[in-house]
């Protein structure tokens, strides 16, 4: 009997714009992937349990109105559900307490920090304690980045990788937190998953390498559980060797871009766990 794939959700509408790659990365690596409107979410929310994996891809989420994916966060935080004393927050942390996973990529990384979902040290979920502001270079850049792996991170969508290569598109990427405690506890609770690197791997805020300017050059956070991940670089937009920006002036593998391989890791989880 043909084993059943895995479900995996992504959301599109009001402004997101990444849909239709993210969705053909998840089912490149292995998901059935379905499509829903984010304004569906809110009018039956239980809904999402019947899913492993919930993807929140890149676009401008209610034209950034308020700022970066704001509108919607607060919308989450604070509205409670039809009938509910609930939040629809508190339908996310339990699908993640239920041990499955959510990506935000771009846009969504902004979303899932505003919500307080990341990085959520200590296990505390709901507090924002971290933002993504404007650019050091006051515009939108859109570029490809070298990025290193911090090995003492938890995250599941990064193991067994060390440096990728992978593009950016946003005017607000620079990763701001709300203290120098908060930086500690990301810093050393294994929060900071993606750094901004040189040709080397070595990781630097130098411009143009970071192209935001980021505290300790974070492009991307975890929860503590590990399944919670947001980065800025869009891993959708490198799934074929053909996607590199070099591809044919040097040797580059044709087994899959690394943003694939995050995808795989996300399936290879799932498929172990659940």
């Amino acid at each position: 009997m043909k084993k059943k794939r895995p479900r995996s959700l992504v959301l599109f509408g009001n402004g997101i714009n990444c849909e239709y790659e993210t969705a053909y990365a998840n089912r490149l690596a292995g998901f059935d992937a379905d499509l829903l409107h984010i304004d569906r979410l809110m009018e039956n929310p239980k809904d999402i349990h019947s899913y492993s994996f919930i993807n929140f891809p890149g676009g401008f989420l209610d034209g950034d109105d308020l700022g970066s994916a704001k509108a919607q966060a607060v919308k989450w935080r604070y509205q409670k559900l039809r009938g509910s004393t609930e939040r629809f927050i508190d339908e996310l942390i339990r699908f993640v307490a239920e041990g499955k996973i959510l990506l935000g990529i771009c846009n969504g990384f902004q979303l899932l920090v505003k919500t307080g979902l990341l990085p959520a040290t200590g296990g505390e979920y709901g507090r924002q304690t971290v933002t993504l502001t404007s650019n050091d270079s006051g515009r939108f850049e859109d570029r490809w980045v070298y990025l290193k792996i911090n090995q003492l991170s938890r995250c599941i969508f990064t193991r067994d990788m060390d440096k990728i290569y992978l593009p950016v598109r946003h005017g607000e990427g620079k990763c701001i937190t709300d203290g120098p405690e908060t930086v500690g506890k990301i810093k050393e609770g294994g929060h900071i998953v993606l750094q901004y690197a040189d040709e080397e791997g070595n990781v630097t805020n130098e411009y143009p390498y970071s192209p935001n300017g980021s505290t300790e050059a974070i492009a991307g956070l975890c929860d503590a559980s590990g399944r919670i991940f947001g980065l800025m670089p869009h891993p959708e937009g490198f799934l074929h060797y053909t996607q590199h920006p070099r591809w044919m002036r040097e040797p580059i593998e044709e087994a899959g871009g690394d943003g694939l391989r995050i995808f795989r890791n996300a399936y290879r989880f799932v498929s172990e766990n659940q």
